[in-house]
């Protein structure tokens, strides 16, 4: 097994086995209303047969749901949920606690809603999602406000069609949350951020947002996290804005993970072009030098972390100039990398 270092610690971690190509997590829209199907769960110690899992799978559908990890992070993990033609409802009712995520939520994950929660309707608008929920909506501690926010808006916006998210209660508009006033105003997307930090940035308004997948732990799983760093406006573009700070790893106290050496450099500025960005790194960014071998979890961090940059769609990967790099399973990168399909799945 290799090492993924915590603040310049070695820690051993599970194998994380992860898609590398594919179009990115959604590729479709948010239905219209149904009640969803009831579900028929499997008794612990009993397995389906072939005609049953032929049937479970014609039957659900993957989905992206952020929840709260044992950290109080808020974290995507993609479950298969009943198919279902209100789709943008379905998964917010998947966020409500003692809700139908009871049966299916991954050890040390919690949903995000206050129990009792009622999701009243979501109405699509021009690319805006305006959810309607019950008062129970608003029994919430404040200092998870922001971050349940972020779940309900990072959920919503895995569908093609919804690029903001508005808040209602019984039907009035939320121009801010309920509890401790964070914001709404005309809808929030994904730009403004998830597991929001500071960074060491002193002028916070000369500088802007990049978002980073680090990896957690726990004993069933090793799963990514996206945060959200503010980064300096100037002095370098975005794409190498990302790169270093995947590089510099996570903060101390967040408790994350990262597989990234410290003597990992990019040797060129990052060039995007018709949605592909192309890197070139030292050969440090390799885990096994001989072999040209990239690991797992190097790569899907920097696939991720730059496809959330509005002008990255792929990734390609050059080292010392060579593009002749492999993956861990001896898979040569022979095209760019585009971001994958299924991120956390619990499947490892």
């Amino acid at each position: 097994m290799r090492k993924i270092m915590k603040s310049g610690a070695p820690l051993l971690f599970l194998s994380v086995s992860l898609l590398v190509s594919g179009c990115g997590i959604g590729g479709e829209k948010a239905g219209t209303e149904l009640d969803p199907p009831k579900v028929n769960y499997v008794k612990e110690g009993k397995s389906l047969d072939k005609k049953e899992k032929t049937a479970k799978t014609e039957s659900t559908q993957k989905r992206q749901l952020f929840l709260f990890d044992s950290n109080g992070m808020v974290v995507p993990q993609v479950l298969a949920l009943p198919k279902n033609d209100e789709t943008a409802k379905q998964v917010l009712q998947y966020l409500v606690k003692d809700g139908p995520v009871s049966n299916m939520i991954p050890n040390g994950f919690q949903a995000v809603l206050p129990a009792d929660t009622e999701v009243l309707s979501v109405n699509i608008k021009k690319g805006t999602a305006t959810a309607n929920f019950s008062k129970e909506f608003t029994e919430y501690n404040a200092k998870d406000e922001m971050k349940i926010l972020q779940a309900i808006t990072f959920t919503l916006t895995q569908f093609d069609n919804i690029k903001k998210v508005k808040i209602q209660i019984e039907g009035k508009n939320q121009n801010s949350m309920p509890v401790n006033n964070t914001p709404v105003g005309e809808g929030v997307s994904r730009v403004d951020g998830i597991n929001l930090e500071n960074g060491s940035v002193a002028d916070i308004t000369n500088s802007e947002l990049v978002t980073l997948y680090f990896l957690a732990q726990t004993q069933d799983q090793t799963y990514y996290v996206p945060v959200t760093r503010r980064v300096a406006k100037e002095g370098t573009d975005k794409v190498t804005a990302t790169i270093e700070h995947l590089i510099d790893g996570p903060s101390a106290e967040s408790n994350l993970l990262t597989d990234f050496r410290t003597d990992v450099k990019l040797l060129s500025t990052p060039v995007v072009k018709d949605g592909v960005v192309t890197l070139n790194f030292n050969g440090a960014v390799l885990d096994n030098k001989e072999e040209s071998m990239i690991a797992d979890e190097v790569l899907n961090s920097i696939v991720l972390s730059l496809t959330e940059l509005s002008e990255v769609k792929k990734v390609a990967i050059k080292v010392d100039g060579k593009s002749k790099i492999f993956t861990e399973k001896g898979k040569e990168l022979t095209a760019p990398v585009s971001r994958p399909k299924e991120v956390n799945t619990g499947e490892f």
